[in-house]
């Protein structure tokens, strides 16, 4: 009778080392695919965002019979005391379309006068905060600060503190023209200006995107069709890190009579997403970088540099504005990988890329200060191609792609 060595169960040292590193192997391949995943879930959680605006504005428009306007609120009247007791005529669109995003209790707080600061303190009944809020860079009225969230983009990770306005993602289109488009020809004071060039008859020319600012539009104006206007689109908050999308530059130098293609000079070109080092923080000229001062960072400020963006230069391109809160384009830009959602009038949201034909970079955006036609430029087709052309409401140009497909 023959002795047998008792057989072994197991692995080897070499087949377990094979079998890691396959498992290994699958991971390394795997990673990038989940990774993939999640930023097309949080893709279409944006969009699902910019779907739930878009029937906001609609229903807007059913019950007021117009969209709602951008800059609006109270104004300072003899004796109310300041930016406090009233808002400075400049609270942005997304104030008034709260209760239908289903955020009528918001709706409620910031529609009747507010009486508690943001440590929780009680003020006195002489110093309530009144019905429509105070200005909405006051850092003391706690509706301001809080993030609503229907306002934000998944992909977008930059948080606001405490202690900060809260952000959003989405902006209005102000279409291809921007003059003196902050206030629209009316003063922060609800008062409409005469003056021939600044004034509100003059500046309506220059108000070629759906939203003008101290002004209302209704859909009757959208010549050019509802499928073929934007109405708003994505920005990325500025999370202050010289991103040439989202902190904008300040230049007052020129009156902005230069063309969109003149600032490309102050990018770093290592870099092009990003301003170079040399380009003076805080400067005039120079990048606009205090904290509350980038695209984004105000939900409730009108004004353009907040609230607004132009069809000027294509999708995740730089911003210029003329001052703090003063004329000037932004681009629409998004974390999104190669371009931006797009929100238009009937309510479509379309994902738009960075390539999208921009047209003519040297010609000067059309308007008073315009070397080339001056006010001649009134009425003419965008010079800035597929792109100028969707953000004006009634230029009567041809659209030949199919945007949706």
């Amino acid at each position: 009778m023959t002795n047998r060595s008792p057989q072994r169960s197991g692995f080897t040292l070499v087949e377990l080392l094979v079998v890691i590193a396959i498992i290994g192997i699958l991971v390394g391949l795997l990673l990038p695919a989940v990774q993939a995943a999640r930023e097309a879930a949080r893709r279409m959680s944006c969009s699902n965002n910019f779907k739930q605006i878009g029937l906001a504005l609609h229903n807007y428009h059913s019950a007021y019979k117009n969209l709602p306007m951008n800059a609006t609120g109270t104004y300072e009247w003899p004796g109310n005391r300041g930016g406090d007791y009233h808002n400075r005529f400049c609270l942005s669109w997304m104030v008034g379309i709260l209760p239908f995003i289903e955020q009528q209790a918001m709706w409620d707080r910031i529609s009747n006068p507010y009486n508690v600061n943001r440590d929780g303190s009680i003020r006195p009944p002489a110093d309530v905060f009144p019905p429509m809020g105070p200005v909405p860079w006051n850092e003391n009225y706690q509706p301001w600060l809080t993030q609503v969230p229907g306002y934000r983009c998944p992909s977008d990770p930059t948080e606001s503190t405490p202690a900060r306005v809260a952000f959003t993602n989405y902006a209005v289109c102000q279409g291809d023209a921007y003059f003196e488009g902050h206030h629209g020809g009316i003063n922060w004071n609800g008062v409409p200006g005469t003056d021939g060039t600044w004034g509100d008859e003059a500046q309506a020319r220059w108000a070629r995107g759906v939203f003008r600012n101290h002004h209302f539009t209704k859909f009757r104006d959208i010549l050019d069709g509802l499928s073929n206007t934007i109405a708003a689109g994505e920005n990325i908050v500025d999370a202050r890190e010289r991103l040439a999308a989202s902190t904008p530059y300040r230049d007052n130098t020129s009156n902005m009579a230069l063309p969109p293609n003149h600032w490309e000079q102050f990018l770093d070109p290592d870099r092009p997403q990003y301003w170079d080092d040399s380009v003076a923080s805080n400067a005039t000229p120079g990048l606009d970088d205090p904290a509350n001062h980038g695209r984004g960072r105000r939900w409730p400020d009108g004004r353009p540099q907040f609230s607004m963006f132009n069809t000027v230069r294509p999708p995740n391109s730089y911003s210029v504005y003329r001052n703090h809160g003063d004329f000037g384009y932004g681009s629409a830009s998004s974390l999104h990988q190669g371009g931006a959602h797009i929100l238009m009038a009937d309510g479509a949201v379309v994902f738009m890329t960075d390539s999208i034909d921009a047209g003519d970079q040297n010609q000067v955006p059309y308007s008073n200060n315009d070397p080339n036609f001056g006010v001649r430029g009134a009425g003419r087709q965008s010079p800035y191609g597929l792109w100028g052309a969707l953000g004006t409401k009634a230029s009567k140009e041809t659209i030949q792609e199919q945007l949706n497909q």
